[in-house]
């Protein structure tokens, strides 16, 4: 295990934490937060320090950090240089012991026959046959096709290099796994593939990640870095928000009762200090004020405050694409789709990598013009239109107020500075060139830019890949009081399932409604990928271990011939019903959609309804736990509310009552249709 004994760290002069003592286990999924500058990094940093590993060097200022001699450790770095090693090379380099081996065996020339034995004999132990059939898998779980294997390191973009070194990380035969911000530059596919991955690992993994939905699937603990201290939950993210939020009222209350002794004390001495008789007792009230600690008050931390503003222009439909074919080069990448945007709008896009959301996004938008059928806008459109090209397109000599400026015609500087102050843009960052930001910081600035300008629709493509936890929450209220459409890509599931009520699904060519929520996405991309890797198995080739000795080549070959089979392979089992059309399927798809409509606007209701009779017992729950209501003076307001809980009680049993009974009645129409 690891331990941390009473441990003190400061850089350049700052305390980052002090005191800190806690235990991780093998087996332990655990997430790493607090506020960006709160050290998370330097941990990182810490335990490769004292792991030997590393490129910055970080020393203890005090205590003691405790780990097993024989613990090897994967850290994924955040930068990739160009290389011409081919990315199936880069990824299997991630499991050092194998490729070192495999180069051996490679190049017989240079060992001796003694040696070939022991290294065949370390190559079975190791299930070395194996692992490049391992590392394909991890690449493909990453949303690298076989065409990628082979292809240069350097010609990839900067976001497909992080995903290589996620892969070459995940490859590692480690204990310990660092993990930071893993998430960043995978889709939703990608992102559910990995959650998978780390909760099968047998070993330690610390993550930082500001993806709550990816944390709460992964981890069973959190390490909260906060006010120069290191706290161990146990639980999930949610469960660490809960149990931080009690705690932060918890110290509030002291807070204030201390507040109020120290008055109380102050309000004594100042009194009957001058006074003989009472000179001792003053005394003695001042030596207490000494030994109290001092407590912090609970802190609104949360330094984004912003809204969209209501648009001033509408009509409906703000944008129109029918039976519209889109491509590249003549080239359909999608067929006949139909998409309509109006003021009341909030879609979010959902697809595997490469299916083509970013396509209909650029088409959406105006930026890739589409092949056959039509596309209108109103003339009132004014679009806020997200992504990584509009973060890169920033002035990189100007400063936020500058590039504000250029907006805001005769707005006052003081105005400017209230406004790019919401998106926690204060003090010197304002006057900041915004070529030395961060990535969240150009993210941030991005939107203040598209919030400025009024827009009456939005079209995201991944906002938040750079975003904080904080930012992310500020967003997601932001959109939920927005007046306007929305139309969203995103990995990150909080985002879509608090702001989009309908979901398009982007698979096989076409654009289809999503009958489900984000979480049955998941679950027919788990299915999805089931009925593909059965399809693999099925028509795989079984290869003798010893057809060749370049291990890598031989596995590799044995993946594309798989996965060139696999695309030809029937789909689903032969049935003796004749096939139906694209258009027929889509009809009759329609059509108990229709069926099915009264019974799933009961569903919605009564969850709703839930929701809302949750959120009032949380609210009364939280008063009944005032102790002051349990004295006798206030037995008439303990009644009150008590008759109240009672009463949202049996609301809340009714509703589920409902809920079940429609979900039953749902399941039986459903399957009547199959």
């Amino acid at each position: 295990m690891i331990e941390f004994k009473d441990v003190g760290v400061r850089r350049d002069g700052r305390e980052l934490f002090a005191g800190a003592s806690f235990q991780l286990h093998p087996g332990h999924k655990v997430g790493l937060t607090g506020n960006n500058g709160t050290g998370k990094s330097t941990l990182f940093a810490l335990l490769l320090t004292q792991m030997g590993t590393g490129d910055t060097e970080v020393t203890l200022d005090k205590g003691e950090v405790s780990i097993p001699d024989s613990w090897q450790v994967a850290h994924m770095a955040q930068e990739v240089g160009a290389s011409t090693q081919t990315a199936i090379d880069y990824v299997l380099s991630g499991d050092e012991q194998w490729y070192e081996i495999n180069a051996s065996l490679n190049d017989l020339g240079s060992v001796s026959d003694e040696q070939i034995g022991i290294l065949h004999q370390q190559f079975d132990e190791i299930d070395g046959y194996r692992t490049p059939t391992k590392a394909a898998q991890i690449m493909a779980g990453l949303g690298f096709n076989t065409r990628q294997h082979e292809q240069p390191v350097e010609g990839f973009s900067g976001g497909w290099r992080m995903r290589l070194n996620l892969a070459k990380t995940l490859m590692s035969r480690a204990d310990l796994m660092l993990l930071d911000e893993p998430t960043n530059h995978l889709d939703l596919d990608a992102i559910l593939w990995l959650e998978t991955w780390i909760n099968a690992f047998d070993g330690l993994v610390i993550v930082i990640s500001h993806d709550q939905a990816f944390l709460d699937a992964t981890v069973g603990h959190i390490l909260h870095v906060e006010q120069q201290k290191i706290t161990l939950y146990t639980g999930n993210y949610q469960q660490f928000v809960r149990t931080r939020h009690e705690r932060m009222a918890q110290q509030q209350q002291a807070f204030e009762k201390q507040q109020a002794t120290k008055a109380h004390l102050d309000d004594f001495i100042r009194r009957f200090r001058a006074k003989a008789s009472k000179a001792k007792q003053a005394q003695s009230r001042i030596k207490q004020l000494e030994r109290m600690a001092e407590l912090s008050p609970m802190m609104a931390e949360n330094p984004f405050s912003f809204r969209f503003y209501e648009p001033e222009n509408m009509s409906s439909p703000l944008i129109e694409m029918t039976h519209a074919d889109i491509g590249y080069s003549e080239t359909p990448l999608l067929h006949n789709a139909n998409v309509q945007v109006t003021p009341d709008t909030r879609l979010g896009l959902l697809g595997m990598n490469g299916a083509g959301k970013s396509t209909l996004i650029k088409a959406l938008v105006g930026e890739l013009g589409i092949l056959t059928g039509t596309y209108r806008v109103s003339d009132t459109l004014k679009l806020g239109y997200f992504n990584q090209h509009q973060m890169d397109a920033l002035d990189a000599a100007a400063t936020p107020l500058q590039m504000l400026r250029r907006l805001a015609g005769k707005t006052s500087d003081a105005d400017l500075r209230s406004f790019l102050g919401s998106f926690d843009f204060r003090g010197d960052r304002i006057d900041t060139p915004s070529e030395l930001f961060s990535g969240g910081e150009r993210a941030r600035l991005t939107l203040a830019l598209i919030v400025w300008q009024r827009p009456n629709v939005l079209v995201l493509d991944e906002p938040t890949n750079h975003l904080d936890l904080q930012m992310r929450q500020a967003l997601t209220i932001a959109l939920q009081g927005f007046e306007g459409a929305v139309v969203l890509v995103s990995h990150d599931r909080e985002l879509i399932a608090n702001v989009c009520n309908e979901l398009y699904l982007v698979h096989d060519g076409q654009i289809d409604e999503f009958d489900g929520d984000i979480s049955d996405y998941g679950k027919w991309l788990a299915e999805k990928r089931k009925q593909e890797s059965a399809q693999d198995k099925n028509s795989g080739k079984k290869k003798s271990k010893k057809e060749n000795k370049k291990f890598v080549s031989r596995e590799t070959r044995d993946l594309q011939s798989d996965s060139q089979s696999a695309t030809t392979a029937p789909k689903g089992k032969a049935d003796a019903k004749p096939a139906l059309s694209k258009d027929e399927q889509r009809k009759l798809a329609a059509e108990q959609r229709k069926l099915t409509a009264p019974v799933r606007r009961e569903i919605e209701t009564a969850e709703k309804n839930l929701a809302k009779i949750e959120k009032s017992l949380s609210l009364l729950e939280d008063k009944l736990a005032d102790t002051e209501l349990y004295e006798e003076s206030r037995k008439a307001d303990l009644l009150v509310l008590l008759d109240e809980q009672s009463a949202l009680q049996q609301q809340h049993s009714d509703n589920e009552e409902t809920l079940l009974l429609s979900m039953t009645t749902l399941e039986e129409l459903e399957a009547s249709f199959e």
